[in-house]
């Protein structure tokens, strides 16, 4: 079936002409030996956007959550998470097969959750309980719909991080769609994480790719871990160099796949049997809600007329990206408001 308007995520974003010319032309050289330019260069970019000492390319946002994660933790420490993060719901439970470390899920709002929470749920130093370690707090949430930690908010915790002695970790897979939609320079985010890391592959349009950041002394344990896993990738310059053109060219406009995700909360919003605070819509991410159980048959209808969305946890969820123009976003507006009628009229 031929999709016209693909909702679905926006990890589904091609690379431009321009990128792909760009890619071709990349010089490149031996990445697990430190030797490719193309690499290093997007590397060093990213550790001096998040304000951070040095950074490590690495093939997916999983294995930069779990590099991560292995280094601020032995086995048996425990991780604060929010209860829809993507370690717990995506990850394959890679947490208990790489780290051996346990999480402490928290029941934030729209996958925030407050300092009070974060003081509550640290452990006391016993040989009972698990030991807290870490804090890992994803930007922008994702089972949230989006939602942005307000940097307050995260100033918050990190203090409370600092008291306890604790590492705080971000999951920034689209912490780029907050800091352009809050206007915040991404390092004011990357001052209280000890580690941080950004998704090529997502709004920003690149083929393949996050990129860690930290410490010195935090990139140099986590390439030990790249290794271990898997990560090295030779010649990488060539896909390197998407998420050098990426940050070059596609952050700001970020801000209209926020437009276009608002247009859409609102239409849903004005629709029988479908459910959504549009207010609660900050980034590229809708959420919503079927009435009477339809939640497939609306889904399935969407797709006989091209528009694909993904179903998670109950819900259905449409996520805007580059591919997608405005005319896509008026087809799909269209036919969402034609679909309700069919099914609740």
């Amino acid at each position: 079936m031929e999709i016209k308007v693909d909702l679905f995520s926006d990890t589904g974003t091609r690379p431009s002409q321009d990128m792909r010319r760009f890619m071709s032309e990349a010089e490149v050289g031996d990445e697990q030996l430190g030797e490719d330019p193309s690499v290093n260069r997007l590397c060093r970019m990213t550790a001096e956007m998040l304000g951070k000492d040095d950074a490590v390319y690495l093939p997916s946002g999983l294995m930069a959550n779990q590099i991560s994660f292995a280094v601020h933790t032995d086995q048996g420490d425990e991780i604060i998470m929010d209860q829809t993060a993507h370690p717990i719901h995506y990850e394959s439970a890679a947490l208990a097969v790489i780290s051996g470390a346990s999480i402490k899920p928290l029941a934030g709002e729209g996958g925030i959750f407050t300092a009070e929470q974060v003081k509550e749920a640290i452990r006391e130093k016993d040989y009972h309980s698990p030991q807290t370690k870490v804090i890992s707090i994803e930007q922008t949430t994702n089972l949230g719909g989006g939602r942005i930690w307000p940097l307050q908010r995260i100033k918050e915790i990190a203090e409370v991080a600092v008291e306890n002695g604790l590492k705080m970790h971000m999951d920034g897979a689209r912490m780029l769609n907050a800091a352009v939609e809050a206007e915040v320079d991404p390092a004011e985010y990357g001052q209280y994480f000890d580690s941080i890391w950004i998704d090529l592959s997502k709004g920003l349009g690149a083929p393949v790719g996050s990129v860690l950041a930290g410490s010195a002394e935090f990139i140099e344990k986590a390439r030990f871990w790249k290794q271990r896993l898997g990560g090295a990738m030779r010649q990488a310059g060539i896909i390197a160099a998407g998420g050098i053109f990426a940050l070059e060219h596609n952050v700001a406009r970020l801000k209209e796949d926020h437009k276009h995700a608002k247009m859409l909360a609102e239409t849903i919003a004005d629709q029988k049997g479908l459910e959504i605070d549009p207010d609660t819509v900050e980034t590229n991410i809708v959420l919503f809600s079927v009435a009477d159980g339809k939640t497939d048959l609306f889904a399935d209808q969407l797709l006989k007329k091209g528009i694909r969305v993904s179903r998670l946890e109950g819900k259905l969820r449409a996520v805007t990206h580059l591919d997608l123009s405005l005319e896509d976003i008026r087809y799909a507006v269209k036919h969402i408001e034609k679909t309700a009628r069919e099914i609740f009229a």
